[in-house]
């Protein structure tokens, strides 16, 4: 595909898969979200729906089981899916970002034979496995270990917060464990392939979460686990840089999803306006409310743009971490603050979970905190201006 973007006018191509990924979002996701929602259910048949339609293949080369497309036009899809449900947005965002793009960008040919053509069938999920208990933002401060003992690598630790981990179709989890010291001491980190049901993986109790109620999330313990030495995804001592890289790409990926929330949030209010009447009106035609929602569209419209330019240095492999930390701040905090004003605009019915503005309202915190907290993002930012 192309690597030329614009909010204006999207290529064809992309904007074929942009109407498809809408239709799917308006006519099946959307119908269940809710009733997901208040059961926290996993949704298997709309991921068994995203798998048929090829958007867990997106950004994958068909050798490999993918579309052969790229990381924009995934992007695309989770801005669409986003709109309506942030949880199934997530579901393939980290199924994909975090699952299967490890494999691929730093897997042997074998393991990618192994594991690629499942997770970019959807059949199966792949899930990342580097936040613990006291190693959230400071993700060197790993204290999960592996060590090798007869060719094999033996793991124990604990992981928290960890996304498609014990659905029935998750596959595997990478996981980032200490595997020794670096010549000046500090720990080295590395990443292995751990299968999913292999003995000594615990996968504790779904949490209690304040949103994407329909995520699969769970904390993970590993107790005397083993997995074959040829588990290694990557070079030894390689797996905090390799993961690093990993969320750089994952955040503009977040910004699409965030930007969908936005404007997912922008599209009900201007329906709700027209529809909803007071003083013998409609509301929108008070200026309170269409300015409200006017400053929605905008703070919509710019966080496009930033992961748009985000995905295009990408695309052009041009260095990219600022613009992927910029997009993921704008995006995250225009969903967050969309969310609030359309759950003023919608009044009372706007607390009621059944109304999508709700459950935006209820979802949208985690965007500033996943995959690198607002502060994270400050500081990155930060950083690559020599600060």
């Amino acid at each position: 595909m192309t690597t030329f973007l614009s909010t204006a006018a999207l290529p064809d191509e992309y904007e074929q898969l942009r109407r498809t990924v809408e239709e799917f979002a308006r006519e099946v996701v959307a119908p269940v979200a809710a009733e997901h929602d208040e059961n926290k259910t996993f949704p298997y048949d709309v991921v068994r729906g995203m798998g048929q339609m090829g958007l867990f293949g997106l950004p994958f080369p068909e050798e490999h089981g993918g579309m052969g497309g790229d990381y924009f036009a995934l992007c695309l899809a989770l801005e669409e899916l986003g709109k309506v449900d942030q949880s199934v947005a997530m579901t393939l965002e980290a199924a994909v970002s975090l699952g299967a793009m490890p494999i691929y960008r730093f897997g042997t040919d074998e393991q990618k034979q192994q594991w690629l053509p499942q997770l970019a069938s959807g059949a199966r999920l792949g899930a990342f496995g580097l936040t613990e208990p006291g190693a959230g933002s400071d993700a060197g401060g790993t204290r999960t270990t592996a060590r090798l003992d007869g060719g094999e690598w033996v793991i124990n630790g604990s992981k928290q917060f960890i996304t498609n981990s014990g659905t029935d179709i998750t596959e595997l989890i990478t996981v980032t464990a200490v595997t020794g010291t670096t010549p000046s001491g500090k720990k080295e980190i590395s990443t292995i392939i751990v299968p999913a049901g292999t003995p000594g993986l615990t996968v504790q109790p779904a949490y209690s979460k304040v949103g994407w109620h329909a995520s699969d999330t769970h904390p993970l313990s590993f107790d005397d686990l083993r997995v074959p030495e040829a588990n290694l995804l990557g070079e030894a001592g390689r797996g905090y840089a390799n993961f690093l890289s990993i969320l750089d790409e994952g955040r503009i990926a977040i910004a699409a999803v965030g930007t969908g929330v936005a404007q997912g949030c922008v599209d009900e209010c201007v329906r709700y306006a027209k529809e909803r009447t007071a003083f013998g009106k409609p509301i929108g035609e008070n200026q309170a409310i269409a300015f409200k929602i006017a400053r929605m569209e905008a703070r919509a419209a710019a966080s496009r743009a930033a992961y748009f330019d985000a995905a295009a240095l990408m695309l052009s492999g041009k260095t990219f971490k600022k613009a992927a930390s910029i997009a993921k701040l704008v995006s995250s905090e225009a969903a967050m603050d969309n969310a609030r004003d359309a759950t003023q605009v919608f009044g009372g019915y706007g607390y009621m979970n059944e109304y999508l503005v709700a459950r935006h309202y209820r979802d949208s915190k985690i965007l500033e905190i996943g995959e690198g907290t607002t502060e994270v993002q400050l500081m990155l930012i930060a950083r690559e201006l020599g600060l």
